[in-house]
């Protein structure tokens, strides 16, 4: 065992003296209170530890036991429905170890090791396994739990049973004498391995209309929603979460405020489901790093998530992974930097900053999992940035930009118009447009990448025809660019933007979405055509179904909006050319 003494103590960083042999990135417990660390730098014999708890008290002399092992999670039957801290211990468990202000020093393992699960068993005695392959499952809430064999081993099945087990007894036990448990540990700093990563080639259907149709993000990819205080970050994540068409959700919230944070632990249980009718926590992973919390631990907290949710992806799940936001989580890197005295990059930002933002997203993918079944798993990173004062040309935006494909860029003005999700169009895209066009296609939504040219075209229309009218008024245009104005205002306020707390409203079907865009962009044909042939445009927006195309978001029935396609052609159609 390496112990070794406390020499010198800044903030979370610790350095300890007496450490030969350890190893970077151990997991080390300091001080009397026995304060969970990991090193982050070797000297000789000195060690430099972040500590993930406070470190009031901790005094010069005290011992640094080393643990040799690295910062792990443990991954089992249990995990959904969890709230864990950045470091995987279960909250509600430290508050009953601890009361309300939480204990430091507390170790509590990340699943309970008493309770037991109904392990069906699906592999047979004589089968030949290794890493990845399944060999039972557990019903865990109404998610089938694959339990899968670890990464590293492999053999011949001498004995396998069903039956009620604690996630630490053995339920397979190979040829060589290996014992397989429903439980497996990961350092949170690797990957898990997988057999191929593929192109994100189908759409991650989020049920919001801005999202789906103009900027889409596909599964297996990473998108970003930067914006400045007040814009709707932590609104549009948690609405991410709640409707995202995956099997599991991981929501981080690193460094978030404790309010917000609560809001998510409150309103996720009571949220049902619309798919499976259950209680949303139920698939879900709640990770709570709050900002007043020890700095270290949100750093952890990043890892933490990915790998509970590369695990799920590995059983054949599309995983979603909520990041809120990671300019707290480059805070934290930040703070630990200065206090190590290493060279500052931009901003006083760690010159590895871009290394380590392009290691977590690049964990986000569409992979072919490990195991002899061929079966497709899928992690879809969205992360939220708070640039400070709104600016994007800040270190963790740009660097962020560089790596994620699709880009919500949030807007302060839309956000005081309340106008949400206040998503700029203008400075927004996605680089997925073109790999999930065949999906649109197979899906039955043919017209969706031209539909959607046109409306961008008409967004950025807009934009020019704004700055001339505020220079010479509205009256100096054409009727062709009011009919322009007209239909933009309809495609913003009747299209993009959309209530998150509406009971019909706050999830809109795909099939909805488009044939709401297919309305608004067929009036907007037909009025042309009924300009050209003499129809005056006042006469065409006195038409009654100028209003019934602003309620097209309150209907359920999407028959009814398919509908409007009619009316308006046999409208639009009657009218007569004033002589």
């Amino acid at each position: 065992m390496i112990a070794g003494v406390i020499s010198r103590i800044s903030g979370p960083v610790v350095l300890s003296d007496q450490m030969r042999g350890s190893k970077m990135y151990d997991v080390v417990k300091v001080g009397v209170e026995e304060l969970n660390g990991e090193i982050i730098r070797l000297d000789g014999d000195l060690a430099v530890v972040q500590v993930y708890e406070d470190t009031s008290g901790l005094k010069v002399g005290e011992k640094v036991v080393n643990t040799e092992t690295p910062l792990s999670v443990e991954l089992g039957p249990g995990l959904l429905s969890s709230i864990y801290d950045g470091i995987q211990r279960p909250l509600p468990v430290l508050v009953k170890r601890s009361g309300s202000f939480i204990s430091r020093g507390i170790s509590v393992p990340g699943i309970d090791k008493e309770k037991k699960w109904d392990f069906v068993a699906s592999a047979k005695k004589g089968d030949t396994v290794s890493g990845g392959d399944i060999v039972g499952t557990v019903a865990e809430y109404n998610i089938e739990h694959r339990i899968m064999v670890p990464p590293p081993v492999s053999g011949t099945i001498k004995e396998i049973r069903s039956g009620a087990f604690t996630v630490e007894d053995p339920i397979c036990i190979l040829d060589d004498s290996t014992s397989i448990t429903m439980l497996q540990k990961w350092p949170v700093r690797r990957g898990r391995p997988y057999k191929k990563k593929q192109d994100p080639r189908s759409l991650l259907i989020t049920g919001q209309r801005i999202f789906d149709i103009m900027f889409p993000v596909a599964k297996g990819g990473t998108a970003m929603i930067p914006g400045g205080f007040g814009t709707g970050k932590t609104v549009a994540e948690q609405t991410l979460a709640k409707w995202s068409d995956t099997q599991i959700v991981v929501y981080i919230g690193c460094g978030e405020r404790g309010n917000e944070m609560t809001d998510v632990l409150t309103e996720f249980p009571e949220l049902v489901d619309p798919r499976t009718n259950m209680p949303l926590i139920q698939r879900t992973i709640l990770i709570a790093n709050t900002s007043n919390m020890p700095v270290a631990a949100r750093e952890a907290s990043i890892y933490t998530g990915i790998t509970m949710a590369e695990y799920y992806r590995d059983m054949g799940y599309d995983v979603a992974l909520m990041a809120d936001s990671t300019s707290r989580w480059g805070e934290a890197l930040r703070e630990v930097s200065g206090r190590l005295e290493e060279m500052p990059g931009e901003e006083g930002y760690p010159a590895y900053l871009a290394t380590r933002l392009a290691a977590f997203y690049e964990r986000a993918g569409r992979v072919v999992c490990l195991g002899s079944d061929e079966r497709l798993g899928s992690i879809t990173i969205v992360g939220a940035v708070s640039p400070p004062g709104g600016d994007f040309s800040e270190p963790i935006t740009q660097n962020t930009l560089r790596i994620a494909g699709t880009f919500w860029a949030l807007d302060t003005n839309l956000a005081y118009r309340r106008h949400f999700p206040s998503v700029n169009w203008i400075k927004s895209y996605s680089l997925y447009l073109d790999s999930i066009q065949e999906w649109f296609v197979q899906s039955g939504f043919d017209e969706w990448k031209e539909m959607r040219d046109v409306t961008m075209y008409l967004l950025q229309k807009e934009v020019e025809l704004q700055e001339i009218v505020q220079l010479v008024g509205p009256d100096a245009l054409p009727e062709s660019e009011k009919a322009i104005l007209e239909v933009t205002r309809m495609i913003r306020e009747d299209f993009l933007q959309q209530s998150a707390y509406h009971e019909i409203d706050s999830f809109c079907p795909l099939e909805k979405q488009y044939c709401m865009l297919k309305v608004i962009l067929n009036f907007y044909n037909r009025t042309s055509e009924a300009m050209n042939r003499g129809v005056a445009l006042n006469k065409i927006l006195k038409l009654p179904l100028k209003q019934e195309i602003g309620r097209m978001k309150e209907l359920a029935d999407v028959s009814k909006i398919k509908d409007l396609i009619g009316e308006i052609d046999k409208n639009i159609a009657a009218l007569e050319v004033e002589r």
